[in-house]
């Protein structure tokens, strides 16, 4: 069924609402603008409404609703910030979307521990804004300020994973709603088990299509005691990556690395006015540790760097003067978007081993400017994840289809060269088919899991896997 069919055919349960409203009151609603809100997420122009949105505070209430849906084969579909950008949130068959925005409380957090247990709609700044004064900080920073759940269910990562990881390894356990209404724990606080099967990182990345993740134990750190920012320039784009590779290698423990191409910096340095910066491709660093420990990996890098060309170093270590330093790098978004009138963003994403990343971007950069498209390359170097954003003109359907069509070789490139087609904005409803392409039978082994555990197919249908019609579940 269309897009444009699903909003005119959805006829929601007269009954089913009664019962929703009994449980919930006023929020439960259902208008027009609030249904629009949570059609779509970021990145791709597509949206599809549910058909009554619903705020639960408790567990009990989402599995409430949970078996409500599963009942009567109504879809459901988890909603955190909206920050997603693979179509992860779209109702495409309508259903219930179950916002989780206001289950939004710090449980608990341990400084002897290094843990704590958030529920889903606690944001990234949230929790590291109530556990600073304990001198605990989450490190995982995907850019947006993302919900908990959503990252956990997106198994996102970002500029810190190159030193703490992504969700995959800073989530000890989940409380997850099963699709039949089930409330249910994984994972604890110890930091390894062997008992059983891992259903924490089986629904960790599973993108809302097994459960509704509403609670999870989180590995924490401390803070560090000094930090220190640093952007620095080279010659050509092998030579920023060769040095990345390098630092890597050197077993530095490097807390951020990040690249921007030429393209990026000419378009970051135009719209954040940036003018002391180069418009080369650019590596853009940032250290954690005791003063002492800094200051041996940034003697260590300013070596390195040399070795590949790299010069005009420039340092920050009060927080105003990082985040100044570090301003091209979080505005990419509305600087690609300023570049091109009526823009609208494809930011696609990929992953290869380091050792390819060289001629795996090189490929790309040529792939763009072959494409006509106007498409800047970023990129989490240290663990060979980088985007490409496409920004096209969207009254243009010409540009769309090339920009689409671009996305979608990046895709198939990081495959050829040994990595994948997502690194960490997930497959959603955009990379189905590049998801087949990577695993190839492994996927028939996960359409297993998924109709083991949603047997009715109710969650957030669609997306990730291509499934029969969800019709024929209820025969």
């Amino acid at each position: 069924m269309s897009i444009a069919a699903v909003e005119q055919a959805s006829q929601f349960p007269a009954g089913v609402l009664a019962e929703l409203r009994s449980l919930l009151g006023d929020r439960v609603v259902m208008s027009r603008a609030i249904r629009e809100q949570h059609s779509r997420g970021e990145g791709r122009p597509l949206s599809a409404l549910p058909d009554v949105v619903v705020y639960p505070e408790t567990n009990e209430e989402v599995a409430a609703i949970a078996k409500r849906c599963y009942d009567n084969y109504i879809p459901i579909i988890p909603f955190g910030t909206g920050t997603s950008l693979e179509g992860h949130v779209a109702a495409l068959e309508g259903g219930v979307c179950i916002d989780l925005t206001r289950m939004n409380r710090v449980l608990s957090a341990s400084p002897e521990a290094l843990d704590c247990r958030v529920q889903a709609g606690v944001t990234r700044k949230q929790l590291n804004a109530e556990i600073r004064s304990l001198g605990l900080y989450f490190p995982v920073d995907p850019g947006a300020d993302a919900s908990l759940g959503g990252m956990a269910a997106t198994r996102a990562s970002g500029t810190t994973a190159v030193r703490y990881g992504t969700m995959r390894e800073n989530v000890l356990g989940l409380t997850v709603i099963t699709p039949d209404g089930r409330i249910v724990r994984t994972g604890g606080r110890a930091r390894k088990s062997s008992a059983g099967l891992d259903l924490t990182r089986l629904y960790v990345g599973s993108e809302g299509t097994l459960g509704i993740i509403t609670e999870i134990q989180l590995r924490l750190y401390g803070l560090p005691e000094a930090v220190t920012a640093a952007i620095c320039a080279f010659p050509d784009l092998a030579s920023a990556i060769a040095t990345s590779t390098a630092v890597l290698q050197s077993g530095a423990p490097i807390a951020r690395m990040e690249f921007l191409n030429a393209e990026q910096m000419r378009a970051s340095i135009k719209y954040s006015k940036l003018e002391d910066l180069e418009e080369k491709p650019t590596l853009f660093f940032e250290f954690h540790g005791t003063a002492k420990a800094v200051e041996e990996q940034v003697e260590l890098l300013q070596a390195l760097s040399a070795e590949f060309g790299g010069g005009n170093f420039q340092f920050a270590n009060r927080p105003e003067d990082r985040l100044k330093l570090w301003q091209a790098r979080h505005d990419v978004y509305q600087s690609d978007l300023a570049c091109v009138p009526n823009g609208v963003m494809v930011c696609t994403d990929a992953c290869v081993p380091i050792s390819e990343l060289v001629p795996c971007i090189l490929e790309t950069e040529e792939d763009v400017a072959k494409s006509g498209v106007f498409a800047p390359i970023v990129g989490h170097v240290g663990d060979g994840n980088f985007h490409v954003n496409i920004v096209y003109d969207s009254g243009d359907d010409a540009q769309r289809v090339r920009a689409e069509e671009l996305g979608h070789r990046v895709s198939l490139r990081a495959i050829r060269f040994g990595g994948t087609c997502s690194g960490e904005h997930g497959i959603g409803m955009h990379k189905i088919e590049s998801l087949e392409l990577e695993h190839g039978e492994a996927v028939e082994v996960m359409k297993t899991i998924k109709m083991a555990l949603d047997p009715r197919g109710i969650m957030n249908p669609g997306k990730m896997l291509r499934l029969p019609d969800r019709a024929r579940f209820a025969s």
